[in-house]
């Protein structure tokens, strides 16, 4: 959709926008169903990159322990209770630049990757920057979704993240697209952006060829000792506002309510599933029976009487639209 239509949506009454949301909800997606998934970071701290909102960046003070690449029988641990918790989809993420072929540590992720694909479940893998021969090594070692967010618009982009592009984010994703995996590509809310920038990353990633199998939509949550740490966190209105755009704008897409979840009233959640998020990570902290995260999540999936999404491993990516440009723009492929 172009930034027009976003923007008309937006203006629109509240209840106008998501009464139009929910339709356009319960006709691409079963009313009662959401999908389920753990996040694991598997290798922690230590970033080169100087994103703001990141606490992992080693140009921060956030003093957070840096930990190395997890051994594989320590994630296959954590995969297995994550699938016994009621996860369908493991996401892994990884604090670095970017992967790439040939190299001890990615093939360490290649093989960690194919042991959790063994499991039956979807796969989600957030590594940052990587070409077209790691693209294809993901997708053949068995990785379901690439995830990598563009945060915000490209006009707002310098202000948060220097040390690479906007272009690069796109040229990634069109990495991942060309080598046959399913595209994660959301944002963040919160990051001092305006209405304008947030309906202008809705925007691209609308407009992605194909669109993306799922759409994050995250809220700031301040970490000490990164430049954002005092930044003022988003009115749940704007939240559900922008989960309801994302469900117009991209209505093949799973809406993920991503970051900032925990912090929202069990109302505020309701409103957003109302208004056609359908995906929760879920338990990404401990994954034990006795985590009450996991009990508060089940409590309000009960309350709603929706359904967990059963898991589809063998999942297309979304299809082309022939008639429309490949995507992103092709002044960003190599």
């Amino acid at each position: 959709m172009k930034f027009e239509e976003l923007n008309e949506l937006y203006k629109l009454p509240f209840f106008d926008l998501l009464q139009k949301a929910r339709e356009c909800h319960v006709a691409n997606w079963p009313k009662k169903e959401i999908q389920l998934c753990t996040l694991l970071s598997i290798k922690t701290g230590g970033c080169s990159e100087d994103c703001s909102y990141c606490s992992q960046s080693s140009r921060h003070s956030s003093n957070i322990e840096r930990e190395p690449l997890m051994e594989k029988e320590a994630v296959m641990e954590r995969a297995l209770a994550a699938r016994s918790s009621g996860a369908t989809r493991f996401c892994m993420g990884a604090a670095w630049k970017g992967v790439r072929k040939n190299t001890k540590t990615f093939d360490a992720v290649l093989d960690i990757v194919s042991s959790v694909a063994d499991l039956g479940m979807e796969v989600c893998v957030t590594l940052g920057e990587l070409g077209p021969d790691e693209a294809k090594q993901l997708k053949e070692a068995g990785v379901t979704a690439y995830n990598h967010n563009l945060d915000t618009s490209r006009e707002h982009y310098p202000n948060i993240v220097t040390s690479h592009t906007y272009d690069d984010r796109l040229q990634t994703i069109r990495h991942a697209q060309d080598a046959g995996m399913s595209v994660c590509c959301g944002g963040i809310l919160g990051l001092g952006e305006t209405v304008e920038d947030r309906l202008k990353m809705i925007e691209v990633i609308s407009e992605f060829n194909p669109q993306p199998e799922s759409v994050p939509i995250n809220s700031l949550m301040p970490m000490p000792g990164t430049p954002l740490a005092e930044a003022h966190s988003v009115d749940i209105f704007e939240v559900i506002k922008m989960v309801a755009i994302a469900r117009i704008a991209c209505p093949k897409a799973k809406v993920r309510l991503s970051a900032g979840r925990s912090q929202m009233s069990e109302e505020g959640q309701s409103m957003c599933f109302f208004a056609g998020a359908n995906s929760i990570f879920y338990g990404e902290k401990l994954l034990t029976s006795e985590n009450s995260a996991i009990k508060k999540d089940i409590s309000l999936i009960n309350k709603l009487e929706i359904n967990p999404l059963q898991p589809n491993p063998d999942m297309e990516a979304p299809e082309v639209e022939c008639d429309k440009e490949l995507s992103p723009a092709p002044c960003c492929a190599e």
